[in-house]
């Protein structure tokens, strides 16, 4: 599975022209499963995300988690993270997750972060969103779980 993290100090996700999931502060993450994933991937990469230090200490250094700042999580399902572009000028999307197990895995992936971490908004799987941030620093980091790493 794979995780395009973005700190953030706002963010949103739109359908439709009405907002379905909305954070202050915290992390934006695209979340992507691969053919071949499981919960024990979602899994691994939602503990590894809500370790992961991106946010400074009283020293300015990345030493604090998106837990220990008690920040949002927005998490919104992209399936185009998994293409292969390794060739042509047009990506595959052969070892993206087929869509049934990528909104598996993505909805186990909402309901354990929910029940690890205080603030979780999402976008809305499958449908045509529109995703709106401020990255704070820019901040912007690739985590990837599984046997593809």
């Amino acid at each position: 599975m794979i995780a395009l993290l973005q700190r953030v100090t706002q963010a949103k996700v739109d359908v439709g022209g009405a907002t379905v999931g909305a954070i202050d502060a915290g992390l934006m993450v695209l979340v992507c499963a691969e053919r071949g994933d499981t919960e024990k991937e979602a899994d691994a990469l939602l503990t590894k995300l809500l370790g992961y230090r991106v946010f400074a200490d009283e020293a300015g250094k990345m030493n604090r988690s998106v837990t220990d700042v008690a920040g949002g999580l927005l998490l919104v399902p992209q399936f185009t993270l998994a293409a292969d572009t390794k060739s042509g000028t047009r990506p595959s999307f052969t070892p993206a997750a087929a869509p049934q197990d990528g909104l598996r895995l993505f909805s186990h992936f909402v309901e354990q972060a929910r029940s690890r971490h205080a603030t979780v908004q999402t976008g809305q799987f499958g449908a045509d969103m529109q995703v709106s941030l401020t990255n704070d620093g820019p901040v912007t980091f690739w985590l990837q779980v599984g046997t593809k790493q």
